[in-house]
């Protein structure tokens, strides 16, 4: 009897919270006709309502995704959703891109450069969230390969691009996670230890310390850098999460209720991408579109400055 009773004051409970949140769609910004943006992983979750808003906004976006197929399809979807316009403006391209692979990488970039006459906007977004160990194609830990070291390479290989489009925009999506990580620089490749809530939160933490560091050597050039976290989301993220099975009705709900809709995550991605409060701004974290303070160790310039040449070898950047 406790049980049912518990789920249903639960049910309640979630459904005025949800009538009294609104989950309201939040205020679009202006037109993007013209400008082209780049999302990683953009076939699901943040990246798609992303490509989907910034679609909406007539934007040429790129789905820089790993399942091409999976991509396809979702392209197909969005487009149903958004509706094709009658002037041309808006479109949306599908390229295969496996951050686990520099390989892949570098192959999305090089057709990129060849094809693409600009680049407004990257977006930063693909992640990998607590992973048993497993390595990538070019033998680094998944988590800090993927979320790091893969779009520390894309960013590099696009900054010309980016730079000849000036005014233009990197959004680099982190996590509130990153406040549990460290940057241990003599096991960074998690030989030694691994515990993958840790190197999630520190690949987030790379994440902004590495936006912090590009947006220093970009000063002067018209391209931005800004962090973010989303709050918590109901994406595909937390596939690798075991859920006891009788707590998962529970925990459904539970996310149901209090989590953000993939839509209300990507908020502060599309802010950071097309606002023009935004314009100029570089160098800072932001949650809910607006900029938040950050703990010391993701402000530390030496940390920072360090960690990108690290980076820069591990990548093949430099030898």
């Amino acid at each position: 009897v406790a049980l049912p009773a518990l789920v249903l004051g639960a049910g309640l409970l979630a459904a005025a919270w949800r009538w009294l949140r609104g989950a309201a769609r939040p205020v679009r910004g202006g037109s993007m006709r013209g400008k082209t943006v780049i999302i990683t992983g953009a076939n699901s979750g943040l990246g798609r309502a992303a490509a989907a808003e910034l679609l909406r906004m007539r934007a040429r976006v790129i789905m820089g995704c790993r399942d091409r197929a999976r991509a396809e399809r979702a392209a197909r979807e969005i487009r149903a959703e958004v509706g094709e316009r009658a002037d041309g403006a808006g479109e949306l391209v599908v390229r295969e891109l496996d951050l686990a692979s520099l390989r892949s990488v570098r192959a999305f970039c090089h057709r990129v450069l060849q094809e693409e006459s600009r680049l407004d906007v990257l977006i930063n977004n693909a992640g990998i969230f607590q992973c048993p160990y497993m390595k990538t194609e070019d033998g680094f830990e998944m988590q800090f390969g993927v979320n790091h070291l893969g779009h520390f390479l894309l960013t590099n290989l696009l900054l010309g691009l980016l730079k000849n489009s000036a005014p233009s925009r990197i959004v680099v999506v982190s996590s509130k996670l990153y406040k549990y990580g460290e940057i241990n620089f003599e096991d960074l490749n998690s030989e030694i230890s691994y515990n993958k809530s840790f190197c999630y939160s520190r690949s987030k933490l790379a994440n902004i310390l590495f936006a912090r560091e590009l947006a220093r050597r970009l000063e002067g050039t018209g391209v931005t850098v800004n962090s973010l976290h989303p709050g918590i989301v109901r994406t595909n993220l937390g596939r690798h999460v075991n859920i006891p099975l009788l707590a998962k009705p529970l925990f459904n709900l539970v996310s149901w209720a209090f989590f953000k809709t993939p839509l209300e995550g990507a908020q502060t991605s599309i802010y950071l991408a097309s606002s023009p409060d935004v314009e100029g701004v570089s160098g800072k974290y932001f949650g809910d579109c607006k900029e938040e303070e950050l703990l010391p160790k993701a402000m530390d310039d030496l940390v920072a400055r360090k960690l990108w040449d690290i980076s820069e070898v591990m990548v093949g950047l430099l030898k």
